[in-house]
């Protein structure tokens, strides 16, 4: 099971996609998620109980995941704009570049509010949930300068994420514009970006500063990302790893994809119907649909 651990999962929204290419393709996909795909592109089955090991054709397989790729390819001509969050987004998760900043905060907090570790944790995770980033909290009730803050906790070790060629490879192929949309700051994701060599792809960076310090999933942001790059929705992929930040993209009606993660907040309300599609390698995901001409 784990030698085919599934790289994509495509997800069917109860009413119908909201684009037009994402209905498209799940038409043409349906009978490959029902019955498998061809090695190295390995997707969930709808009823995984159906299928006994041994009984599939992979030339019939290959035909069917040819078709399908090829079919998603054509329909990715009318997206015009790719947003792609940032942390354990571009880069897995497996990384742990968050669990630094996890720190650098619980050490910010405990300082300013003078509080013991364990308390300081405590308050951290209570405004992350409460309030959508630890940082807005500590703004609303503590009056904190985000600037210092934001220095602070991505003071970081960087070289933790590797370089990825293939995601730069793919980002190449792919078709479209490409802004960043963050909670971090436009310094971290510099970082980040040049790290992993994909930095010349974006067109912009929308952080938290130019969201005037509101983060996801807060709706008026997403709207301030639409009027500020003027992009039509209907024709625009958010892809992120926490799927709670993907309900308002998908409510103006931009087509989503969710990065698998293993955290308790990235798989928050992953089971909604804002979920479109579901993949667990980014990398690996782009490079399969901007590979078919």
């Amino acid at each position: 099971e784990q030698a085919i651990r599934p790289s994509t999962t495509f997800r069917k929204v109860t009413g119908g996609f909201r684009s037009n290419w994402g209905a498209d393709f799940h038409a043409s996909v349906r009978s490959v998620l029902n019955t498998g795909k061809a090695p190295g592109h390995v997707c969930f089955p709808i009823h995984p109980s159906r299928h006994r090991r041994g009984t599939l054709d992979p030339n019939r397989l290959s035909s069917y995941h040819n078709s399908a790729m090829s079919t998603m390819s054509e329909n990715l001509a009318a997206t015009e704009a790719w947003v792609f969050d940032l942390d354990n987004t571009l880069y897995c998760a497996t990384s742990n570049l968050f669990g630094q900043i996890d720190i650098r905060m619980k050490s910010y907090i405990a300082e300013f509010l003078e509080l013991e570790p364990e308390e300081a944790f405590k308050v951290q995770k209570r405004y992350f949930r409460e309030y959508g980033t630890t940082l807005r909290g500590l703004m609303d009730r503590h009056e904190i300068n985000p600037r210092e803050f934001l220095d602070h906790v991505h003071d970081i070790d960087i070289d933790v994420v590797p370089p990825n060629p293939a995601l730069d490879r793919a980002l190449a192929n792919l078709p479209g514009r490409k802004i960043i949309f963050t909670n971090a700051d436009v310094r971290h994701a510099e970082r980040v970006m040049n790290r992993l060599g994909v930095e010349h792809h974006f067109e912009a960076i929308f952080d938290i500063v130019a969201c005037d310090y509101v983060p996801k999933p807060e709706p008026v942001v997403y709207q301030a990302l639409v009027n500020r790059f003027d992009i039509d929705p209907e024709k625009t992929v958010m892809v992120e790893d926490m799927a709670r930040n993907l309900k308002p993209a998908a409510d103006i009606g931009m087509t989503t994809v969710w990065v698998r993660t293993d955290t308790d907040w990235g798989q928050e309300s992953s089971e909604g119907d804002h979920v479109h599609h579901v993949v667990d390698d980014l990398s690996s995901w782009l490079t399969d649909i901007s590979a078919i001409p």
